[in-house]
C-alpha cells in the first residue's frame, strides 16, 4: 500500500487499536463467563483466581522479555508473532476438553499478549512528536477499554446463541485477520519522521544500567501498586455484578460495558489535556504529573462500593474509578517515552508491565482467598489507597534520565 508517512502513521495506529481491542476482549472472556466456567469445572472463587493467576503470572514473566525482544528485533516482527500466538491460544481455549487444557491455553495467552504494548510504545515514540504523543497513544490504547466495552454484549450473545466455547474460537479467528493487516501495513518510519519524533542520539542505557536508575524503580512501583485496580475492573467486576449485585448474563451484556466506555472517553480527554499543557509551554513530564495527580483524586471512590444497594450505583462508581485507572495506564507509557532514551522505552515498559502484572497476581490471590471471608469492604478499602500512593511515587522518584556520553 502506497501511503505518505504522515497518513501511514494513522493507519498504523488504527491497526494497533484493533489489536488491543481484541487483546483485551480475549482476556475479558473468562471474567464475563465466570459463573459458567466455575460450573463447567466445579470451581470456587479460589479456583477462578487460579485461572486468572496462571494467565497473569505468564503475562508478568513475558512482559519484560517482550520489551527486550522489541528493542532487539523491532516492533513489526515481535507484534506479529504475539498476535498469532494469542489468537492460537484463544482458539485452544475454545476447543479444550479439560480444566488442565483450558488453563494451559490461558497460560499461552498470557505469554503472547504482552508483546503488544512494548511494540505499541516503540511505534508511538518513533512515529509521533511530543506534542502529539499522548493523544496518539491514548487513541491507540483506547482499544483496551473498547475491547472491554464490546466484550459483555458480544460474549453474552455468542454464549447464549451458540455456546461458551464459540466465544473463544471467534476471538481467535479475528486475531489472525488482524495479524495479516499488521504485517501488510506496518513500515519503519522514514528519517524525516524520526527526526521530528525523537532526539537523534545513539546513547542508551545498557540493561544493567537501567536497573540503577531511580526513575525505573519509580515506574515499577507505580505499576505495581496502581495496576491491580484496573485488573479488578477487568477480572472481578463483571463477576461481582452478577454474583453480588444480581445482574444476569443478559443484563451484563446490556450494561456491563458502561464503565469501560466512560473510562475510554475520560482517559482520551485527560491525555488531550496533558498534551494541551505541553503545547502551552508546560514541561512534558510536569504536565503528565499534574494530570495524573488530578485524576487519582477520584480513585478512592471505590471504597463506597460494598455499601451500594443497586447495581447501577456500582456501575456509576466504577465508571469514575475506571477513568482514573485508564488515564494512568495510558499516560505512564508516555512518561516512559519522555523519561528514557528511545532505544530503552520498550524494555522499560516491558519491565514495568511485568511488575504491574505481579501486583495483579498478588491482588488476585488476595481477592480470591478473602472475597467470601473477610468481606468485600476490606478489598475496596485496600484499593482506595493505591492510586494516591502512586502519586507520591511519581512526584518523588520519576524524572528524565539521560545516559552519560563517553
Amino acid at each position: 500500500m502506497t501511503l505518505v508517512p504522515r497518513k501511514r502513521r494513522w493507519f498504523i495506529i488504527f491497526i494497533i487499536f484493533l489489536a488491543i481491542v481484541f487483546n483485551y476482549f480475549d482476556r475479558q472472556i473468562v471474567s464475563i463467563l465466570k459463573p459458567i466456567i466455575k460450573d463447567e469445572y466445579n470451581l470456587g472463587d479460589d479456583g477462578y483466581a487460579l485461572i486468572l493467576n496462571i494467565f497473569t503470572v505468564c503475562y508478568a514473566i513475558m512482559y519484560p522479555v517482550s520489551g527486550w525482544l522489541v528493542d532487539k528485533f523491532g516492533a513489526k516482527k515481535v507484534m506479529f508473532a504475539g498476535i498469532i500466538g494469542w489468537s492460537v491460544a484463544c482458539i485452544g481455549g475454545g476447543i479444550s476438553k479439560t480444566f488442565g487444557q483450558f488453563t494451559f491455553f490461558r497460560g499461552l495467552l498470557g505469554m503472547a499478549e504482552p508483546t503488544n504494548f512494548p511494540a505499541q510504545l516503540k511505534v508511538i515514540t518513533v512515529w509521533f512528536p511530543g506534542k502529539l504523543r499522548a493523544t496518539a497513544n491514548s487513541l491507540c490504547v483506547a482499544g483496551s477499554s473498547i475491547g472491554a466495552i464490546i466484550a459483555p454484549p458480544l460474549v453474552a450473545w455468542l454464549a447464549i446463541t451458540y455456546n461458551w466455547q464459540m466465544v473463544f474460537i471467534v476471538a481467535g479467528i479475528t486475531g489472525l485477520i488482524i495479524a495479516l493487516l499488521w504485517i501488510t501495513i506496518y513500515r519503519a518510519p522514514p528519517p524525516s519522521i524520526v527526526a521530528e519524533s525523537v532526539e537523534i542520539t545513539e546513547t542508551a542505557f545498557t540493561w544493567r544500567q537501567l536497573w540503577t536508575r531511580k526513575s525505573l524503580w519509580g515506574i515499577l512501583l507505580i505499576r505495581l501498586v496502581s495496576d491491580p485496580v484496573w485488573y479488578f475492573c477487568l477480572f472481578w467486576l463483571p463477576g461481582y455484578l452478577q454474583e453480588e449485585s444480581g445482574l444476569s448474563l443478559v443484563q451484563m451484556g446490556m450494561f456491563g460495558w458502561i464503565p469501560f466506555l466512560v473510562a475510554d472517553l475520560g482517559a482520551i480527554g485527560t491525555s488531550v489535556w496533558s498534551d494541551w499543557m505541553v503545547r502551552k509551554g508546560k514541561a512534558p513530564l510536569k504536565a503528565r504529573r499534574i494530570m495524573l495527580t488530578t485524576v487519582a483524586a477520584v480513585a478512592p471512590l471505590c471504597i463506597l462500593t460494598p455499601y451500594l444497594t443497586h447495581p447501577f450505583a456500582t456501575l456509576a462508581i466504577f465508571s469514575i474509578v475506571a477513568v482514573a485507572c485508564l488515564s494512568w495506564l495510558f499516560t505512564i507509557s508516555v512518561v516512559i517515552a519522555e523519561a528514557f532514551p528511545v532505544k530503552n522505552v520498550a524494555s522499560v515498559l516491558g519491565i514495568a508491565g511485568g511488575f504491574g502484572a505481579l501486583g495483579a497476581v498478588l491482588f488476585n490471590y488476595f481477592t480470591g482467598q478473602f472475597m467470601g471471608t473477610i468481606g468485600t469492604e476490606k478489598i475496596f478499602i485496600a484499593m482506595a489507597f493505591l492510586h494516591p500512593i502512586a502519586v507520591l511515587i511519581l512526584w518523588t522518584m520519576v524524572k528524565q534520565e539521560k545516559p552519560k556520553i563517553a
